[in-house]
């Protein structure tokens, strides 16, 4: 019989609870957030404090250029782990290399996860190195991000609550945007022009929630400040908030209008033809937090430089997320599918619009 295809990407709900969820290896006490979908992190409690802990592949694109693609690749590692509220740590790293990769591009690479590391405090304490037949780009090996603190500074769905407030920093696409101004900048100067081919570019450098993510836990956490993040990577804000919603048990109410977009993201979504709502856009961080701290948290983001909005409420226990749009309400389903990766493939098929 012919193999049926399957759907690339990140499994999805039902698969996650129906094959991996109830299979989790040995039950321990130690564990206080295990596995869940939608849910960046994992936390465990060892010898008096919390340690969170996440896996990734390394991911290395060298049509980015080598040092672009190695700053993507530690911050795509590093920022799911801040949306726990603890401090990145270590690092353990395995690089399964592709045979061309020359050793010139390797200390590029090497050098720039090295200086990134340097500046986010993390140690590299372990790993694995090696070229080998069969491996290639961009899935060049996998690391997993230690972030260690105490038992009380950690945030997560379990800690949301009726009336927090709905914060999304930089808005749609940011990701989507970024990827397309480093691959396709000649086309979107002929078709939009100069400055929107710089948006892009600048796009690029905000593809990651670590300073976004430690901004916003200096006001407080938890019944003084944020009570959960999440990393909006696949399938973009309206994934992202229905996976929070989700995992917390709790409904949304978000005002669509109120969603700060960064310049440059509607023209160049359109131009390639996708919704950039549920758009891939690592470096979109989703917060829920007190309302009562909310305009603390949006004038940290404002401090530094981080555009950022209040953009709706935490509704009832068992709620659905409503979404508004132009007056009228919906429900917000889980898109499911990523509409960027059919858009980027048809581009770099067209080469052209």
């Amino acid at each position: 019989m012919p193999q049926t295809q399957q759907t690339l990407g990140k499994i999805d709900r039902e698969m996650f609870d129906r094959l991996i969820y109830p299979r989790l290896g040995a039950k321990d006490p130690r564990v206080l957030v295990g596995p869940m979908h939608g849910v960046d992190t994992g936390i465990v409690e060892i010898g008096g404090q919390v340690v969170a802990s996440t896996s990734d592949p390394v991911f290395i694109v060298p049509e980015y250029g080598m040092e672009r693609a190695a700053w993507f690749a530690i911050h795509i590692l590093v920022s799911d782990v801040v949306t726990s509220g603890l401090k990145p740590a270590f690092l353990s790293i395995d690089l399964n290399l592709p045979p061309r990769m020359t050793d010139e591009e390797l200390t590029t690479v090497w050098s720039i996860i090295h200086r990134e590391c340097e500046k986010m405090g993390i140690a590299i304490i372990g790993g694995h190195t090696g070229r080998y037949e069969n491996c290639d780009y961009p899935m060049v090996g996998g690391a997993t991000v230690l972030a260690v603190g105490s038992k009380d500074e950690f945030v997560g769905p379990r800690f949301i609550k009726e009336g927090d407030a709905v914060i999304i920093t930089k808005g749609p696409a940011i990701e989507s945007c970024g990827i397309l101004g480093t691959m396709f900048p000649e086309i979107i100067e002929e078709k939009l022009g100069s400055r929107v081919r710089e948006q892009a570019a600048e796009t690029f450098w905000k593809m990651s929630v670590v300073d976004d993510a430690q901004c916003a836990i200096s006001i407080g956490v938890r019944d003084n400040g944020v009570s959960a993040m999440h990393d909006a990577t696949e399938c973009g804000i309206w994934g992202g908030l229905v996976e929070m919603a989700q995992a917390s048990g709790f409904g949304m109410r978000i005002e669509k209008e109120k969603i700060v977009v960064e310049p440059g993201i509607k023209e160049i979504t359109g131009l390639f033809g996708f919704d950039p709502y549920p758009a891939i856009s690592e470096g979109t961080l989703l917060l829920t937090v007190r309302p009562g701290r909310a305009q603390d948290v949006l004038s940290v983001f404002s401090k530094n430089n981080i555009s950022a909005s209040a953009v709706g409420t935490v509704t009832g226990k068992g709620a659905p997320v409503m979404l508004v749009e132009g007056g009228r309400e919906r429900k917000l389903e889980h898109p499911g599918v990523d509409p960027f990766w059919p858009a980027f493939y048809r581009a770099l098929e067209n080469r052209g619009i």
